[in-house]
């Protein structure tokens, strides 16, 4: 096996859209947009629509029809800006907590189960792994930088 960065680089981008595909949540028919919307709204809300935008990193249109979609699901509530009358906050309801907290253990379910059919080195070889992948995941501005050369 090749231990090039390129090659290193493609493998693990084929094995975490496969892994990604088979944990997908089905947890209230939510996409993985919308469910990305909502854990944003979940962990960092209230926010403005734009700035949902800029966190998820998709074009201001796209968190309208997210966050209309997710209000129509009674996952999210608008509230008025007490500072400006023309905009809005979005925040998560209760339904919309257990929404994201029921597709997160539906994941983790089948990530356990993808783990339990892994030999004892194998599963080893993950755990240790789990830091680099943490950090990996956390340097979102390094990609956006990237993506914009």
């Amino acid at each position: 096996m090749s231990h090039e960065p390129a090659d290193a680089a493609a493998r693990l981008a084929v094995a975490i859209g496969r892994i990604n595909r088979r944990i997908r949540p089905s947890a209230d028919g939510l996409s993985l947009g919308l469910l990305s919307a909502l854990s944003t709204v979940v962990r960092l809300g209230p926010l403005r629509p734009s700035e949902l935008a800029r966190i998820e990193g998709v074009a201001a249109p796209t968190a309208t029809r997210a966050v209309a979609e997710l209000e129509s699901r009674g996952f999210v509530e608008r509230r008025p800006d007490p500072a400006d009358g023309r905009a809005f906050f979005v925040s998560a309801t209760r339904a919309g907590e257990e929404a994201v907290l029921h597709a997160r253990a539906e994941r983790a379910a089948r990530i356990s189960r993808l783990l339990d059919a892994l030999d004892d080195g194998e599963r080893a070889a993950i755990l240790d792994a789990l830091s680099a992948l943490e950090a990996a995941a956390d340097s979102r501005d390094d990609l956006e930088e990237s993506s914009r050369a």
